[in-house]
């Protein structure tokens, strides 16, 4: 029986692509950087951000990596009026599957400092027992974020699971003996998340509660 579910933040919990996507293109406008596609910047959703930016720019310095790190949080923070919205259910579940019992953590690429914003304006902040961001321990999908959830809250491996949208969520997962839950329709393509087995493939926030009422008996 599962009784603690991690939930990646961006493209899983929250519909923030767009957001991410004009962020980093008016950040690399600034630094007279060639500003990468939709699809190159899907692609690094779910990284810390120092990673995305190494991943986006390689080559560039580690100053100039600092100095980008601090426009795109004035972009996603402040500047950029692009919508993030929560995913149809979300916030309805979340408090269900708590309700029920189970525990909630959030193991995500964003900064704390981003992460306790978007959780004050939700009011989601207090169904989470626990959180990690990439900021105050290793980036996905090195195993680190999700063994100290799993140390804080005294659950074992094999009874938690980590739900996200893209590969990084899933290999982490998956090296820290975590099962996984593909999320369709965040920044991934499903097919990039299967390799890692995931024990079940949902395609709308509602059906993980769904999936797992009906293994109660």
């Amino acid at each position: 029986m599962y009784q603690l579910l991690i939930f990646d933040w961006d493209g899983t919990v929250i519909d923030s692509a767009a957001r991410i996507v004009s962020s980093v293109q008016s950040t690399a406008t600034d630094f007279s950087l060639e500003p990468p596609g939709v699809d190159a910047i899907h692609n690094i959703i779910g990284l810390g951000l120092p990673e995305a930016i190494r991943t986006l720019f390689p080559g560039i310095s580690e100053s100039l990596v600092d100095g980008m790190r601090e426009r795109y949080a004035h972009y996603y923070l402040n500047a950029d009026a692009t919508p993030a919205t929560l995913f149809p259910g979300a916030r309805e579940s979340l408090s269900s599957l708590r309700d029920k019992g189970f525990r909630l953590a959030v193991a995500t690429g964003k900064s704390r400092r981003g992460l306790d914003r978007v959780l004050e304006e939700t009011g989601l902040g207090p169904l989470f027992e626990i959180t990690r961001c990439a900021d105050e321990t290793t980036s996905k999908p090195h195993p680190q974020m999700l063994h100290e959830i799993l140390h804080v809250t005294g659950v074992e491996a094999a009874a938690a699971l980590m739900v996200g949208d893209t590969e990084y969520d899933l290999e982490m997962g998956a090296r820290a003996g975590v099962s996984g839950v593909a999320v369709s329709y965040g920044a991934h393509h499903i097919s990039r998340l299967r390799p890692y087995n995931p024990v079940l493939e949902i395609d709308h926030f509602l059906e993980l509660e769904r999936w797992l009422d009906s293994r109660i008996v």
